[in-house]
């Protein structure tokens, strides 16, 4: 059976759902990456992510942490799910201590033949509104594939990854073939450079398991590669517990939030390429001219991309 097969009948319907843009949540990632609060100002791109969390019973979690089941998650047999990128852009940014309206939808599944298999590449659009305005509309790649466990796989083998990109290759968009899986991120090459110690805006960052375990409480996010050292090696066979592709997103877009005062950002479109381990140094730099955004490692080997307007 092809991934398409499994989908006959698989046609979710949008999904509507209300919260409040509290402040403390936009309080705690303010603290959680030393940065200066977002009091007074509205919900910056991308920490709509803060809100309308789902928390489903813990019975209905899967091996690895996720749903085992879910509305938008395509139902094919050992789903292992990778995040490709996405794009925002808010007419209007959310107001804090107000309600608000969201609605999520279905936009595209689309299946492709990789050199790896076979893969599903789903958009889901999400729409927020306050007061019946249409505030941000947030879009979100994600490429899924169905990866039954392997027999005699060593632990510290690397198995395709769940979330981020392919180690040592570049994470597969739609219309493009999928990278060969490799057993450990390859050295820097054509696609490598010294980190820019020009550009205009630099964050250095070494992600910490508390930083990890934090992030994942603001965003409800259980997937044990963030957390369970154990779990990380043994079964999805990574050298350390993988940073959230979303907290790329963040810091990337932190950059223009913290150093382009008064100019408001309202686009954000973003695609990660490589994951990053817990421990391992990167640089996360930007360009007030281009607005262009990205994370390197140490050798200057991109991560992780972005583009602000």
């Amino acid at each position: 059976m092809t991934l398409l097969d499994y989908l006959r009948d698989w046609q979710p319907k949008p999904v509507t759902s209300e919260d409040v843009i509290s402040p403390q949540p936009a309080a705690a990632l303010a603290a959680v990456l030393d940065a200066p609060p977002t009091a007074g100002e509205a919900l910056p791109l991308p920490w709509q992510w803060l809100y309308f969390l789902e928390w489903p019973p813990q019975a209905a979690l899967g091996l690895d942490g996720h749903l085992a089941e879910g509305h938008f998650l395509p139902p094919i047999p050992h789903r292992r799910r990778m995040i490709a990128g996405g794009r925002m852009r808010a007419r209007r940014g959310l107001e804090m201590g107000r309600p608000a309206v969201r609605t999520a939808e279905l936009t595209a599944v689309t299946p492709k033949e990789g050199r790896t298999g076979e893969l599903l590449f789903v958009t889901v659009r999400y729409e927020y509104r306050q007061g019946g305005e249409l505030r941000l509309v947030d879009e979100q790649d994600l490429v899924y594939r169905s990866d039954p466990p392997t027999e005699g796989t060593a632990p510290g083998e690397t198995l395709p990854p769940a979330e981020g990109a392919t180690p040592g290759g570049t994470l597969p968009q739609p219309g493009e073939p999928a990278p060969a899986a490799a057993s450990a991120p390859a050295s820097a090459g054509a696609d490598a450079s010294p980190a820019d110690a020009d550009a205009a805006w630099r964050l250095a960052v070494t992600a910490t398991p508390p930083l990890l375990f934090r992030f994942s409480a603001l965003t409800a996010n259980a997937h044990r590669i963030h957390y369970d050292q154990r779990y990380c090696a043994d079964v999805e066979r990574y050298p350390g517990l993988v940073v959230h592709g979303p907290l790329l997103a963040v810091l990337m877009a932190e950059l223009p939030r913290r150093h382009a005062l008064g100019r408001r950002i309202t686009g954000l479109t973003y695609r990660l390429r490589r994951p990053v381990f817990e421990g391992e140094p990167f640089v996360v730099t930007g360009s007030p001219e281009s607005g262009q955004l990205s994370v390197q490692d140490t050798s200057g080997r991109l991560r992780a991309e972005a583009h602000f307007t």
